[in-house]
């Protein structure tokens, strides 16, 4: 199975490197690579790892992202650097926005109020995320007993940090991500590989906005998705 682009993104091995000043570092994790080590899986190479090899130095992830899901990823570059960003994480004035292709016609913006339990069990927490629509398109492939089918490209920000709760999100508002093999919907995936050569999530971490935590300064910080991802942008039209 292919991949938008391999856990080794540049020919030298090197993490692509968004931003990075004497505090923060911040990186366009490709798709397919786990963000730190877990008792999950038997992936071998790691972003953290790889970073704290390509920098030379300790570094602390700020926030996660799912292997399937590329685009930024926030690392502080000192301990009392990340104890400030997680301090703004707890407060929730970080802002994460997030590219989503969803199955349908997603309405023009919305909230979903769902809350969602970890890993599905247990007692479930308030989760929050806001959405918006940024283009529609219907394509002349039939699927089910539709012959037609309907995606939409979405800006999706999540209020709350809960463990897959954009996935889990928009399968809750009957619009699964495309690509998602837990939470999707197998016909569409399957409708991505045959006519786009698209085998990933199509999920990005687009952008984050923060304050410097050592002068207090407002940060955007963005990325685009390239690869698959991109060439499925490029159906859309987007103006």
């Amino acid at each position: 199975m292919s991949q938008d682009r391999p856990p080794s993104a540049r020919s030298d091995g090197a993490l692509p490197i968004v931003y990075r000043d004497d505090w923060l570092c911040a990186i366009d994790k490709p798709c397919g690579l786990m963000v730190h080590r877990s008792n999950r899986g038997t992936d071998q190479r790691f972003a953290m790892q790889m970073l704290r090899d390509q920098l030379g130095q300790r570094v602390f992830p700020i926030h996660r992202l799912d292997r399937a899901t590329s685009g930024l990823l926030l690392f502080a570059l000192d301990a009392d650097t990340a104890a400030r960003l997680g301090e703004q994480m707890m407060a929730r004035t970080v802002i994460k926005r997030y590219l989503v292709v969803a199955r349908g016609h997603v309405d023009d913006e919305g909230l979903i109020d769902h809350p969602l339990a970890p890993d599905g069990k247990g007692v479930a927490k308030e989760a929050h995320t806001r959405y918006r629509c940024l283009a529609r398109i219907e394509l002349p492939f039939a699927v089910g007993r539709y012959p037609t089918s309907r995606y939409s490209l979405v800006m999706a920000q999540p209020l709350t940090g809960r463990m897959h709760q954009i996935r889990r999100h928009f399968k809750h508002i009957f619009h699964p991500v495309i690509g998602d093999t837990t939470y999707g919907e197998g016909r569409h995936n399957r409708l991505f590989r045959q006519h786009f050569g698209c085998h990933r999530l199509l999920l990005h971490a687009r952008e984050l906005i923060f304050q410097h935590p050592a002068d207090q300064r407002s940060m955007t910080l963005s990325v685009q998705p390239d690869g698959e991802f991109q060439r499925v942008i490029e159906r859309f039209e987007v103006p």
